[in-house]
């Protein structure tokens, strides 16, 4: 059964939040299941999350839902197991709008993984992202 795979054991960092304000933009709150609240990039060519799972996980979609106008046109899944390097999973191209969109993930099994967020339709290469959700299953 396919289910959220990112839980209160998991470690997340990103590669910046707005003006350092982790209180109003930072990485919790795109777990937080809130309409309200949303994880808010600083600006650069790139941007990335990365998250650290307590236990190994079978990955098999990817949910983004992202502020039309501060979104991504192409970003990339990689992962890796132990202290192993990352590896490309995929390749995921998404639309600018502000939809919950699925991205489906060829058969992976990982305990870290790495999506970079690059083009981004910002002109100042910033992202606004209300969720991000891992979906598969844990290994036992």
């Amino acid at each position: 059964m396919t289910h959220s795979l990112v839980c209160p054991g998991t470690v997340s960092r990103v590669s910046s939040v707005l003006n350092r304000n982790t209180r109003q933009f930072g990485k919790k709150h795109l777990f937080d299941q809130d309409e309200e609240t949303c994880w808010n990039s600083d600006q650069g060519p790139s941007q990335w999350v990365i998250l650290e799972f307590p236990q190994r996980i079978r990955v098999s979609q990817l949910q983004i839902q992202f502020q039309g106008g501060f979104s991504s046109r192409r970003g990339c899944l990689e992962g890796s197991q132990g202290s192993g390097a990352l590896s490309k999973i995929v390749d995921f191209y998404p639309e600018d709008n502000n939809s919950l969109q699925t991205f489906p993930v060829p058969a992976a099994e990982a305990d870290r993984l790495k999506v970079t967020f690059e083009d981004a339709t910002d002109f100042f290469g910033r992202l606004v992202i209300y969720h991000l959700r891992v979906l598969g299953e844990k290994e036992v």
